[in-house]
Order: C-alpha cells, then sequence, then structure tokens
C-alpha cells in the first residue's frame, strides 16, 4: 500500500514539474510563434544584404521564407539554407554597369554643381537612369502576372504574409494581387524617403533627401527644401508613378491607385533610428531598427589579421564604397591611394579596380572586406565611407568616426547628419586631391572629438530596452499571429489632398465668415438708408 502511494505521489511530482516546466518555458524564452510561411520580395545589392540577414532571422525563428527574385541580380543566390528562391526572367538587371553609370553622372554633377545648366542636366540624367531602374521592376512585375503557373503556386501557397523592401514596387502590387498583410524592410520607397509617404512631414524643419541640409533651417534654407521637395513630387508624378500605375491598370480593378497601395503597407520596418535620424512626427505602425544587422565584431582572417596587427600603435583606416561602387575614375584613385601613402597608418582598401600608380606600401587592396569586423577592431582608428546607410549605422554601432565620400542617392544627407553630430569630416568629390583628403584623413585621426563624439552615439545608440533586431522580429510575428496591424495603420491615405490638409473645410469656415461679413454689411447698409430716407422725408 505504501509503495503504491510512493508510485503515485512520484506520478503526482513528474506530473507537476512537466506542468511547471510548460507554464513557465515561455517566460524565459519568450512568445512562441508557430512557426509561419514569408514571402519576401527584396530589392537588389546593398538593400539585399540587410534583407538577408532580416531573411536568416525570421529562417531562425523556425519560419518558411520564399524569395522572390529577378535572375539577373547581384549578390542574390539561387540556393540558400535559409529560403526558397523564385526567380522571374527579365531582359535587364541592376549590376555593376548600370552603377557604373550612377557613378559617371554623379561625379559629373559634382564636378559642375555650381553651373544651373549642369545641374539641370544632372537631374535630367538621374530621373532617365531612375525610370530605367523602375522599368526593369515593373517588368519583372508584368511576367509574373502573366506567368499563370507561378501566380497559381503563389496562391495555393498559403503565406501569412510578404516582406518587402518598397523601393521598388513591385511588392505592393504582388500584396494586393494575393491580398496578404504587407510588411516593409524600408527606408527608401518609389517616391523617396518613406517617412514623406507614411507620416506628418513638415518641411519647415524637415530636410527632403538630396537637399543637404539640416533641421535647423534659415529662411533661405527653408526656400532651398521647398524647392527640392516640389522637384521629388513632380519627378515622381511625371516619371515613376505612371511605370507603376500602368501596371494596376492593366492587372487589377479600376480606381486602384498605386499611391494607396504604397500606403496601405500594415507595417514598416524602418532601417534608422532617432540616433543617427533628426527628431520628427512618426506614425504607430512605423518600428525602428536602425542598425539591426550591426552585431559584435568576429575574428578576421589570419591574413588581414596580421596585417592589421602590423599596423602597431598607428592602427589602420578602413575604405569602402559599399557593395555598386568597387572602382573610381583613375585619376580619382590615384590621389585618394597618394594621400594614405603619406600616413603612418595601414590601410584596408577594397578596390577592384586598376591599381593606382601612387599605392604605397602601407595600403592594401581586397576585393571584398568584412566590413563590421574591421570596424569593430580595436587597432581601427577611422573609415572612409561613402555615406550608405548601412555602413554608417555599422560605423555609429562600433563608434568609429568617419571620413565621407559621398557619391550617390542619400549618401550626402547621411554623411550630413553624421558631420552635424560631430562624426564625420566630408570631402567633396568635385575638388578632391591627395591635399585635401590627406587634411581631412589627419584631422579626424589627430582631433579626438570626433571618435569622442561617434563613441556617444554610439552608446546612445546601444541602450535600448530591445535590439532591433528582436524588436523587427517580434513585430514581424505580431502581423503573423494577427493577420495583419490595421489598427495601426492609419486610414488618412484615402482621403485627397484637400481633405487631408483640411483645405475644403478652411474653404467652407472662410466662405462662412465672409457671408457673415457680407450680411453685416448689408444689414448696415440697410439701416443706413432706412435713416437716410426718414431724414429726407421729414425734411420735405
Amino acid at each position: 500500500m505504501a509503495s503504491n502511494c510512493s508510485d503515485k505521489m512520484k506520478t503526482y511530482s513528474l506530473w507537476n514539474i512537466l506542468t511547471f516546466l510548460f507554464l513557465t518555458l515561455p517566460m524565459f524564452f519568450g512568445t512562441v510563434c508557430n512557426g509561419g510561411k514569408v514571402l519576401v520580395f527584396p530589392m537588389v545589392g546593398s538593400h539585399w544584404v540587410n534583407m538577408n540577414i532580416l531573411i536568416q532571422a525570421v529562417h531562425d525563428r523556425g519560419h518558411m521564407v520564399t524569395v522572390i527574385s529577378p535572375d539577373k541580380n547581384l549578390y542574390m543566390k539561387e540556393t540558400s539554407p535559409y529560403y526558397t528562391s523564385i526567380t522571374v526572367p527579365v531582359s535587364k538587371g541592376i549590376d555593376e554597369a548600370f552603377a557604373g553609370e550612377l557613378l559617371k553622372v554623379m561625379i559629373g554633377r559634382e564636378q559642375g554643381k555650381d553651373s544651373m545648366f549642369k545641374f539641370l542636366k544632372f537631374q535630367m540624367a538621374m530621373i532617365d537612369k531612375i525610370a530605367e531602374l523602375h522599368r526593369m521592376a515593373t517588368e519583372m512585375a508584368v511576367n509574373m502576372f502573366e506567368d499563370q503557373t507561378l501566380m497559381k503556386t503563389l496562391k495555393e501557397g498559403q503565406y501569412d504574409m510578404i516582406l518587402a523592401d518598397p523601393a521598388w514596387g513591385v511588392g505592393n502590387l504582388l500584396a494586393h494581387h494575393l491580398q496578404l498583410p504587407l510588411v516593409y524592410n524600408a527606408r527608401w520607397i518609389t517616391s523617396g524617403e518613406g517617412h514623406f509617404a507614411i507620416a506628418p512631414s513638415p518641411i519647415s524643419y524637415i530636410p527632403v533627401t538630396g537637399s543637404g541640409l539640416s533641421d535647423e533651417m534659415t529662411f533661405g534654407e527653408r526656400v532651398k527644401n521647398m524647392l527640392f521637395y516640389s522637384l521629388e513630387i513632380f519627378r515622381y508624378i511625371l516619371t515613376i508613378k505612371p511605370i507603376y500605375q500602368e501596371i494596376c491598370d492593366q492587372y487589377f480593378e479600376p480606381k486602384v491607385d498605386f499611391n494607396n497601395l504604397v500606403q496601405a503597407a500594415d507595417l514598416w520596418l524602418m532601417r534608422v533610428d532617432f540616433v543617427f535620424e533628426f527628431p520628427r512626427p512618426t506614425m504607430p505602425n512605423v518600428i525602428y531598427m536602425g542598425g539591426f544587422q550591426c552585431k559584435p565584431a568576429k575574428p578576421l582572417p589570419e591574413d588581414l589579421e596580421e596585417f592589421v596587427q602590423s599596423s602597431g600603435e598607428h592602427g589602420v583606416i578602413l575604405m569602402s564604397l559599399g557593395t555598386f561602387i568597387s572602382e573610381l575614375p583613375k585619376d580619382l584613385a590615384d590621389e585618394i591611394a597618394a594621400a594614405f601613402a603619406q600616413l603612418p597608418q595601414k590601410v584596408i582598401w577594397r578596390y577592384t579596380g586598376d591599381r593606382p600608380t601612387t599605392l604605397g606600401n602601407n595600403t592594401r587592396l581586397v576585393s571584398w572586406v568584412p566590413q563590421n569586423d574591421l570596424l569593430g577592431h580595436p587597432k581601427t582608428r577611422a573609415a572612409v565611407l561613402h555615406g550608405g546607410t548601412n555602413g554608417v549605422q555599422e560605423a555609429i554601432y562600433h563608434g568609429v568616426p568617419i571620413i565621407g565620400l559621398p557619391l550617390i542617392f542619400d549618401q550626402p544627407d547621411n554623411l550630413q547628419r553624421m558631420k552635424l553630430k560631430g562624426a564625420a569630416k566630408i570631402v567633396d568629390i568635385a575638388t578632391l586631391d591627395r591635399h585635401i583628403f590627406l587634411q581631412a584623413l589627419q584631422e579626424v585621426l589627430h582631433d579626438p572629438s570626433y571618435r569622442m563624439n561617434m563613441q556617444r552615439l554610439s552608446r546612445l545608440h546601444r541602450d535600448q530596452p530591445m535590439k532591433p533586431l528582436d524588436s523587427a522580429l517580434f513585430w514581424i510575428e505580431f502581423v503573423m499571429r494577427n493577420k495583419g496591424a490595421a489598427h495601426l495603420r492609419t486610414e488618412s491615405y484615402r482621403m485627397p489632398w484637400y481633405s487631408y490638409h483640411s483645405v475644403d473645410v478652411i474653404g467652407v469656415l472662410l466662405a462662412a465668415v465672409l457671408l457673415i461679413i457680407l450680411i453685416i454689411i448689408a444689414v448696415i447698409r440697410y439701416l443706413c438708408c432706412r435713416l437716410c430716407f426718414k431724414r429726407k422725408l421729414k425734411r420735405e
């Protein structure tokens, strides 16, 4: 009898332990989301680099990921342990040749930016190149929608959501067609910086990309900001929106406006934070994950570590101009190499062009560089960067000051933000020579304020209740669990512009005030006329 009781007590104890573990494990490991299915529509180039990190993290949480990509692209692999790939045929893709053409346009603009004629010529050239980029995207959309087998496969795939980079507008089109919740991995959309489409954006203190301004503007700078804002609107309305609207008109029901599809996303995962960005209004469905790709440095490859250690107390300088720009015009490369050759520091330069004739023994050219690991190395003293968002945020994370060589797109504005925070020195490519570049390098290396300011930004960036990547994953799974996030999304995008800005209300109120004034004037005139008439009768 005692034995039976003892066995029962053991059984109960085991059951209690299992129950306790079942109830308490979620407290330690977080809320569990059953494995879902995520369809990803990325952008290529540096955009793919950070999207791939997010894809890996989503996969590691137990979700199945399918990536749709053009068959002509840079860096994206068809086979991966993290995702299944669907490739769509296109006639032309974004490659190094396309990037080279953009670079030529940009350098031409820098060298002639004091001339109004050359400025207008540059704007026209950029409009052509950007329109070409979006025509590549819509060709891919047409090929997808015309492929009935592919569309049937996607519809039967029972996906929970679409994760898209809105710099290309195809993810919006696909989400609407499949009627799936849409999450952005965003900073840029088809019309420019994403905040301008989703959040109130007073241009009196929010600088437009390309203006190179800060959030503290003089009257003249506000005029300039307004002109750049108007230019962005006209460029989008005249050249970009019609490219996508044509797809909407061809494949969707009538009156589907492409702008509404862009703004209808459930969630915006923004690749910035307010350590980097200027303070500004935002919305509840905008989640900031700036620096989500950053992580502690890993050991360098043996040969690279040996080179770094050979720098002694002087340390090393990293130079990288991003995923697209791995070579420069020969004369420019020679000037940069000549400046490096005069430094006691060792230099690691990601460069695939012809070897500069002025290259010093202290400079090592590499075709690929572990940028995050080098930025996190204790011997790294400074970084020469082009100002892409990824590189700037990695420099912030590791507290490494920047010498900026802005080239295209948002790079001048990104570096301007860092300059105003005292963490970067910008070198104008139009006037760059070995002496100017050397002076900038020496200033950042020897003025301790640059490193101190960047390390302060690094501390602010790291001082968060949740890591940016963990926050992004939580909200991705939130959308999957709840089939969207409509309660966080404003419906203001459905309003016409005159209603959004209350032009109609102001017009009615002004009309009412005017009517009241007219009535008062009419009554006064009537009373005056009556009084005059009575006086006239008395005189008669």
